[in-house]
């Protein structure tokens, strides 16, 4: 007999207040602020720094599947069954025959999607789940302003339909890049994903606008909102009361309080 107990779930992280909408997840997370903020010390470097992404993205990896992915009954023997014929678990579990792929942005992204890969391996059949790899840049003006986002290459698979799609990507500034792969994924590929979802360390007020505006559809998990550029009376509000004061941006789109080149620091390549 199933024990009742097992038979839903309810399951929901804990989640910072905000007036952003509904698709945007900002995690009440203690010890991934405490994770984070290491990283992003000035002191932080390799091997140091490639540890703590790992483990933040491990982290919200484990969030995002646990919370987005379909469950599904099992009735699975321990290994106890060979004396007890009560040894079998019944109840929920993630549902193996989900369809998922995450999406690889170079530089910063390569470590997160695999992680994430890595972990989808493990929790659905691995016949349903695929890396894909996008390499691009972000584009900018003579003032170092960002403009958008420019396409190098990108090996991808072509069939998105029933899949959820999830872009692990540290470092959620303007959005430009975001938005410009889930144009492509929208426009170039077969299929309608079951979910697109954005998992970044930090965002700011500037991405959650631009890509709410671009891809409304779009699910955002963070660990953490940067805003300190922001006027007193937004930083004193609920963030999104005061959107219009809200900022997280300089001049030359780089994110305040951040981290400062995540994908520099992973890779040690200053180029």
């Amino acid at each position: 007999m199933i024990d009742t107990a097992y038979t839903q779930s309810q399951y929901r992280p804990p989640e910072i207040d905000h007036a952003y909408g509904s698709q945007i997840h900002l995690l009440d997370d203690p010890l991934a602020w405490s994770l984070l903020t290491r990283a992003c010390s000035p002191e932080a470097g390799q091997p140091e720094f490639g540890r703590l992404i790992s483990m933040l993205y491990s982290r919200l990896a484990g969030v995002v599947v646990s919370a987005e992915l379909p469950r599904a009954r099992v009735d699975v023997p321990t290994r106890m069954a060979s004396t007890h014929r009560e040894a079998v678990y019944r109840g929920l579990a993630i549902d193996r025959r989900a369809k998922a792929v995450t999406v690889a942005i170079a530089r910063a992204g390569t470590v997160p999607s695999q992680l994430l890969f890595d972990l989808l391996n493990e929790v659905l059949d691995p016949e349903q789940v695929r890396q894909d790899h996008l390499f691009m840049s972000r584009q900018t003006d003579d003032k170092g302003a960002v403009t958008g986002a420019v396409w190098h290459d990108a090996k991808i698979g072509r069939d998105i339909e029933g899949r959820y799609v999830m872009f692990p990507d540290p470092m959620g500034a303007t959005g430009s890049s975001m938005i410009s792969a889930v144009d492509h994924y929208k426009r170039s590929l077969e299929g309608t994903p079951a979910k697109i979802i954005a998992m970044h360390l930090m965002i700011t007020p500037e991405y959650v606008r631009n890509l709410q505006k671009a891809h409304p559809d779009v699910t955002v998990y963070a660990l953490r909102l940067d805003r300190a550029l922001s006027s007193d009376k937004a930083l004193a509000a609920k963030p999104g009361e005061v959107w219009d004061e809200e900022s997280g941006l300089t001049d030359t789109d780089y994110i305040v309080p951040g981290a400062g080149g995540v994908g520099e620091l992973l890779n040690n390549a200053w180029v």
